[in-house]
């Protein structure tokens, strides 16, 4: 594969990608927890202000989760942002401030999994090591005619071995990005380009729809509609109450508008007052209950979630603890904080 694949990366590949052009171990790890289930397009700018605001191991392992959670916010899978700050923390007390340049030790790094240590011990260090991210695994599970499920125990062993195989010595960064760009422009989920592939005279899935639909990604429709009611609530200064979400789970560990029902849009006035009576008396508030907005929708990955955000007057004085996780903000200090997108979108709007 190496010999249709490096000319044809050499003259086609993406070399203007900003982690291309540089051999860091930092930038190059960013780059990676950056693009585990994130697209190139959607990762170049969290990049470059990741970078700006943390250029080095040392100024993301002493920042506030907080901070590295700000600039994160939109991104989504907030569980990677709390893994690269553990991480951060990791290199720069146990291995000197420097990616480790074992296998073993780059995996007991927090979020650090086979494919992303592989990608950065290549890169970085030249090491022969092989890659299989999801563009690398469709490429080679279409090549070699695989069939049955792409992530079944068998079939990630076998494309391993594929991977280790393919993989070239002396040149395993090269053809590691050759793959990966592949993948993206050629060999992609929804209607792949076989006819400029220059793996095609190789592939044994190019003649076959059925191997080559195997991959196709989940439509916008198809995915389950879930249902919410937030709490926007202000005090008489016009500070906005939030809460810290749960680590695991939607919005893990960002700070958000309460959800005061997450199964439901509480379009009736009653249930709303029985909801919000509920909340206050678990949290200690005072609550009253005025308007509840039009409804709102936001995409995620596997699923829609439509939302109603409700209004409300808080008429006591909040302080945050680590118990109840509440805290009443001014909107330009919690536009400082962790949100995720729609949250962050909505505050901009009332500031």
């Amino acid at each position: 594969m190496a010999e249709l694949l490096l000319p044809w990366y050499r003259r086609c590949g993406r070399h203007d990608l900003p982690w291309r052009k540089t051999q860091d171990d930092y930038a190059l790890w960013l780059a990676e927890i950056l693009l585990q289930q994130t697209q190139v397009r959607t990762a170049l700018p969290y990049y470059g202000r990741l970078l700006a605001h943390f250029p080095r191991w040392q100024d993301l392992a002493s920042a506030p989760l907080d901070a590295v959670l700000a600039q994160w916010s939109g991104l989504g899978y907030y569980a990677r942002a709390r893994n690269a700050h553990r991480a951060a923390q990791m290199v720069v007390r146990d291995h000197g401030g420097r990616f480790p340049k074992d296998r073993a030790s780059a995996m007991a790094l927090p979020g650090v999994g086979r494919s992303t240590a592989a990608a950065v011990l290549a890169s970085a260090y030249g090491q022969d090591e092989a890659i299989l991210d999801a563009n690398a695994r469709r490429v080679l599970f279409r090549t070699a005619g695989l069939v049955g499920e792409p992530r079944s125990a068998a079939n990630d062993r076998r494309l391993w071995q594929l991977a280790a195989m393919e993989t070239p010595r002396g040149t395993a960064h090269d053809y590691n990005q050759a793959i990966q760009d592949l993948g993206a422009i050629h060999c992609r989920s929804r209607r792949p380009d076989c006819p400029g592939c220059p793996l095609r005279p190789r592939c044994r899935a190019a003649a076959r729809p059925e191997l080559l639909n195997r991959y196709e990604q989940t439509h916008r429709s198809d995915r389950p509609q879930r249902y919410a009611t937030l709490l926007l609530a202000r005090d008489a200064a016009g500070r906005v109450l939030l809460h810290r979400r749960p680590e695991h789970g939607i919005w893990g560990g960002l700070w958000s508008l309460p959800i005061l029902d997450a199964s439901q849009i509480l379009t009736d006035p009653d249930q709303r007052a029985r909801a919000l009576e509920r909340y206050a008396s678990a949290c200690g508030l005072r609550l009253k209950a005025q308007s509840l907005d039009p409804v709102r929708r936001h995409l995620f990955s596997h699923f829609q979630l439509e939302y109603a955000v409700l209004h409300a007057q808080l008429r006591a004085e909040v302080v945050a603890d680590g118990d109840s996780g509440l805290v009443c903000q001014d909107i330009g200090s919690a536009l400082g904080l962790g949100l995720p997108s729609p949250i962050r979108r909505l505050l901009e709007q009332l500031d």
